[in-house]
């Protein structure tokens, strides 16, 4: 049989025991509607849980379709994802989580649309079945991000995506960067488009992200904005912002210059005073970052070396 495959699902997965088992038996029932050329490809990031062997059994009871990676230590979903793309041989690459909460009945619809010439589909979890305080926190999370980075989605976070082959290939995750994909995406150039999807209440486990991630999320953009928009011209990114407070310290500097010879003291400035050399001091400090950052446009070995960490590889390829 050919060794490329029409079809590759990547599953990270963090103590999900109970829901792999359930998630497969769902995913084969729609695939095998559409084709038998695929694989599923389940990461476990370092699980604490029966998650491995979960994935062995299901191994042993499918070795045709089911391909297992093991992480020794949890690396996080970038790094299990980006394990997960580089093992794929699938023309079409979908992600899904591993809690259940994604429908795999929605495969044909993600097909249906990345077919119309889109690179990459992101579900939308529009009628989303979780807590209110985690529904608004994300909504104002998708909506600051769509902002910043122009990218008009509503769900930037949905595991739920479909991805030709060289999207998913070209993509460099580490850290958390898993969040920010579709505009890592977009700004190589690749079309993006999001389809609502039927989002379920999780069956057994709880949810791993706390909300620490919303803070660590808004990081990650700034992170991405400098990788994508000003990976080249970092002197744009420091010294813009090098110079806006550069100016707003001289103009400080000036106004207090001009009160000390018109009346000859500052009249309880000092703390104007004070902030306008700081201003001055951090502006001149990011612009030559931004200049220093112009002499290293590449960014040398990432984290997420995942192989070194692997110490399980369930795998048999087609001969």
């Amino acid at each position: 049989m050919n060794n490329i495959k029409e079809i590759s699902i990547v599953i990270p997965a963090y103590n999900e025991s109970e829901n792999l088992p359930f998630l497969c038996a769902e995913i084969k029932q729609v695939l095998n509607d559409i084709t038998d050329n695929y694989e599923i490809i389940i990461v476990n990031d370092g699980s604490s849980d029966k998650t491995q062997e979960a994935i062995e059994k299901l191994f042993s009871n499918d070795n045709r379709h089911i391909i297992g990676i093991n992480f020794r230590s949890n690396l996080g979903k970038a790094t299990a994802l980006k394990a997960g793309f580089t093992e794929a041989r699938g023309k079409i690459i979908f992600t899904m989580d591993a809690d259940l909460q994604d429908d795999p009945k929605e495969i044909p619809n993600f097909l249906t649309k990345i077919e119309k010439d889109y690179d990459l589909v992101s579900g939308w979890k529009k009628d989303r079945k979780d807590s209110f305080i985690k529904n608004t926190s994300s909504k104002f999370f998708n909506f600051i991000t769509s902002r910043l980075s122009r990218v008009k989605l509503h769900d930037f976070n949905c595991g739920f995506k479909a991805y030709k082959s060289e999207v998913a290939k070209n993509l460099d995750l580490y850290g958390q960067l898993h969040r920010y994909i579709p505009v890592m995406a977009r700004n190589q150039g690749y079309k993006i488009g999001e389809i609502p999807v039927h989002h379920r209440k999780r069956k057994f486990g709880k949810s791993k992200y706390g909300p620490i991630r919303f803070i660590n999320g808004f990081l990650d953009l700034l992170t991405v904005m400098m990788l994508t928009k000003y990976f080249k011209r970092p002197a744009h990114f420091f010294g813009g912002i090098g110079s806006v407070a550069l100016s707003i310290g001289a103009i400080i500097g000036l106004y207090i210059t001009f009160l000390r010879l018109s009346t000859g003291s500052i009249q309880g400035r000092l703390p104007l005073f004070i902030a306008g050399i700081l201003l001055i001091m951090v502006g001149v400090q990011l612009i030559s970052l931004g200049l220093i950052g112009e002499m290293f446009v590449k960014i040398s070995g990432k984290e997420g070396n995942y192989k070194k960490n692997i110490n399980k590889y369930i795998k048999k390829h087609d001969k």
